[in-house]
């Protein structure tokens, strides 16, 4: 058996972890699509507004889980030793990043923007699990740039010794720091995609409510 059923399960037990944030000044930003499914549940049990922050993984053509970097709007991050291990050709990773913005482009239209001014909030990102980080980062990155007061990086489960850069994160909470990693799926019963449909559906109504 795995560590959760399914990421509503796995956004119940990280909620459990974040207790402490409950009806604070906070808002819980999704990482779409299966990052919302999450930040949903972590959003009810806290009583905290919920809202997208899209991100993309560039990942290498031959196997795309493989992320070399990532981008969010108005932010690029390139994991460590991506470019000695020559992983991508400047000319491939353009290729890829140029696909990437676009898709990065409809989901925003798709799911919404983040606010530019987020002074007084502080930001808890939420994803269904960190492999290499590097959406995780873009992503904190991307909300650190509009000014929120602070911002929580909150994961189900990541590689044991992975911590987020200080300029990125003020803290991270993740549950389980697994040894034996190398898929986030792995941990999961159910790690079935999450359409478009699913998270405008989360998004649609108050997942405090209810």
């Amino acid at each position: 058996m795995a560590l959760f059923a399914d990421r509503t399960a796995a956004g119940r037990e990280l909620g459990t972890a974040l207790a402490d944030r409950r009806g604070t000044d906070a808002i819980v930003f999704g990482i779409p699509r299966g990052g919302i499914v999450v930040a949903a549940e972590v959003s009810r049990l806290l009583a905290l507004p919920l809202a997208p922050v899209v991100v993309r993984k560039l990942g290498v053509p031959s196997n795309e889980e493989y992320a070399v970097g990532a981008i969010a709007d108005g932010i690029r991050v390139m994991n460590d030793g991506f470019r000695s291990a020559r992983a991508l050709s400047a000319d491939q990773l353009q290729e890829v990043e140029e696909r990437e913005r676009a898709e990065l482009l409809r989901r925003t239209r798709r799911f919404g923007s983040v606010a530019d001014d987020l002074s007084g909030v502080t930001a808890i990102v939420v994803d269904d699990g960190v492999a290499t980080g590097a959406t995780a980062i873009a992503a904190c990155r991307s909300l650190r740039s509009r000014d929120c007061d602070a911002v929580v990086l909150a994961v189900p489960v990541a590689p044991a010794g992975w911590e987020p850069d200080p300029g990125a994160a003020d803290e991270f909470v993740c549950p389980h720091r697994e040894h034996d990693f190398w898929a986030v799926g792995q941990f999961y019963d159910d790690f079935t995609q999450t359409s478009d449909a699913e998270v405008v559906e989360l998004l649609s109504h108050d997942p405090r409510v209810g």
